[in-house]
């Protein structure tokens, strides 16, 4: 396993040194980088805030990495080139990393040969080895809990024992205050953690209330320092009414409006700065949903397209829409095969491995279904490549399998 990691590292930082990955020092880039805008102003001494380059208090971005790269710019400098190269240093080391439990629950779902072959299927995926050595943001953090949160759910799945419980609703709120949509896989893997438990006669209520206390106690602080800030109750951020505007605005040829969000449109950043932030998300919010009322069928039609989309990496061929996503005709074929690929494995799971089928299915399922209905990114799905490579290479080797004793079948007969 050392040795996979290894190489999954040394992959991920050759790609360090491409010129072809977000350059946050790059003026265009470095204001739109919200982490570090927050990161910034912690530094000195503003507080949480400024996610969009302005003074005010912001619930725009949960806290965990905001905090990550202000020790990193603290570190290293603020929005220093040795700042920004050890944010991607950290996702990098973070995606290798993940080889570990992608491991752990490819043996415990399918074998111990399947397991080999999806840590090696990690350690050489162009998306894990691309977005983590290009994208500095949080998503190979929320990637690796992700799969360390369906790990201990297998784990739970045998166990009542109030510790395992507990750590899972503390990593889960660790994972919500990184990227609350992640909390959408929660309850499903706990339920799942619970009916295996109720089906063996074993305690399962107990240990559920105790993943959700801890789920709970890991939340509350963020949420209380919200509620005493803006007097009001957000969960987790107050985003949401711009998110859905930014993708039902009447605009379509991308599949959202980045020229309107209020870091590259000086009208909407200006009316930020007039309206204050939640004042301002309520009225995105009112705009969306007023324009998603007048134009149902578009709507409809757009979050099947998201939907298309998040898939297979396809959303126009118009010459406009190329100029801006010239890569998109080389990767969609490959974003359409390892869909493919995915569903292939839960089909194969379904036949023998039924329980790994609704696991995998089920997380599949939830995870990118907000994304449908505000609009998605390409980094959306990357937490899921994983496990998508993983149930690829069980379909691969259950089709192996399947042939070799086609093949033996035939001597058997004739003998």
């Amino acid at each position: 396993m050392a040795l996979i990691v290894a190489v999954a590292l040394v992959l991920r930082l050759a790609v360090t040194q491409l010129p072809n990955f977000e350059n946050l020092m790059d003026a265009d880039h470095m204001h739109a980088w919200e982490p570090g805008n927050v990161a910034e102003a912690l530094l000195a001494g503003r507080g949480f805030g400024s996610a969009l380059m302005s003074n005010q208090v912001s619930a725009i971005m949960p806290p965990v990495y905001p905090l990550v790269v202000a020790v990193l710019f603290k570190l290293f400098g603020i929005h220093t080139a040795a700042s920004i190269f050890a944010a991607h240093v950290l996702n990098c080391a973070i995606s290798a990393l993940s080889c570990i439990p992608v491991f752990l629950i490819a043996r415990r779902s399918f074998g111990t040969r399947a397991a080999w072959w999806s840590a090696w299927a990690w350690a050489f995926s162009p998306y894990g080895i691309y977005f983590a050595a290009s994208w500095a943001w949080s998503t190979h953090l929320l990637l690796a809990c992700l799969l360390w949160l369906i790990w201990l759910g297998q784990k739970m799945e045998g166990s009542s024992r109030l510790g395992l419980w507990a750590g899972f609703g503390a990593l889960a709120g660790f994972a919500g205050l990184t990227e609350p949509s992640i909390l959408v896989v929660v309850p499903f893997l706990m339920a799942l953690a619970c009916w295996r438990l109720w089906r063996s006669d074993q305690r399962w209520l107990v240990p559920a209330t105790a993943a959700g206390l801890a789920l709970a106690a890991t939340l509350s602080p963020w949420m209380i320092r919200n509620a005493a800030v803006f007097h009001r109750f957000i969960p987790m951020r107050d985003s949401m009414g711009l998110e859905l505007w930014m993708g039902n605005n009447g605009h379509n040829l991308r599949w959202t409006s980045d020229d309107l969000h209020p870091l590259h449109d000086a009208e909407e950043l200006a009316d930020y700065e007039r309206m204050g932030e939640l004042a301002y998300m309520d009225h995105k919010d009112q705009q969306a949903k007023a324009f998603i009322r007048d134009h149902k069928e578009w709507y409809v039609w757009m979050c099947a397209r998201r939907a298309v989309y998040l898939w297979t990496s396809y959303w126009s061929f118009d010459r406009s829409y190329l100029a801006e996503e010239p890569a998109d005709p080389f990767n969609i074929p490959f974003a359409t095969a390892l869909s493919l690929l995915s569903l292939l494995g839960v089909v194969a799971a379904r036949r023998s491995r039924s329980f790994e089928a609704l696991r995998y299915g089920g997380v599949l399922l939830l995870f990118p279904f907000m994304y449908y209905f505000t609009h998605p990114e390409p980094y959306h799905m990357r937490p899921l490549d994983p496990l998508m490579l993983l149930l690829g290479c069980f379909a691969f080797l259950d089709w192996r399998e399947w042939a070799r004793a086609r093949v033996a079948l035939p001597a058997e007969v004739a003998l």
